[in-house]
């Protein structure tokens, strides 16, 4: 059964987010893809909150969003309570922010990741689990309602 992970970018993160369905073959996944799907000028908030929405309601367990830096997007994810987005440029990032933040969501940036590189870092965020423990109770300070 193929995994739910839910994606999307802005104008700036369009050709990344199409790379990654297309070429990411390290696992099954249904990507649900929530835009954007042209190259007209878009608001990377819309499209951070539209992953966050997905990732916080359950509906998926983890999500990918994409912008020029990662930068913006991966604010407006962390907008919601519910979500822990990591802005990732290696590998190593992708491993820890599971295994100590459990991030449920992977931020990207189009301008800044190479697409093998970018593939590398899906695969290890996917692939992760949090670790727990002594973790835990930081994490959990991170899920609080403010």
């Amino acid at each position: 059964m193929a995994r739910k992970v839910a994606i999307a970018s802005d104008h700036a993160g369009l050709p990344l987010k199409e790379y990654l369905k297309e070429n990411f073959k390290a696992q099954e996944v249904e990507w649900i893809d929530l835009g954007t799907h042209s190259s007209d000028s878009v608001d990377y908030p819309d499209f951070g909150a539209k992953v966050a929405t997905l990732v916080a309601s359950g509906e998926v367990a983890r999500g990918v969003a994409i912008c020029g830096s990662g930068i913006g997007i991966s604010i407006a994810c962390n907008r919601n309570p519910q979500v822990r987005a990591g802005l990732c440029t290696d590998s190593t990032m992708a491993r820890l922010t599971r295994l100590h933040n459990d991030a449920n969501i992977l931020c990207l940036g189009e301008r800044l990741t190479g697409t093998e590189v970018a593939l590398d870092i899906l695969k290890t965020f996917l692939e992760t689990e949090f670790e727990g423990g002594r973790h835990q109770g930081r994490v959990d300070k991170l899920s609080m309602q403010r």
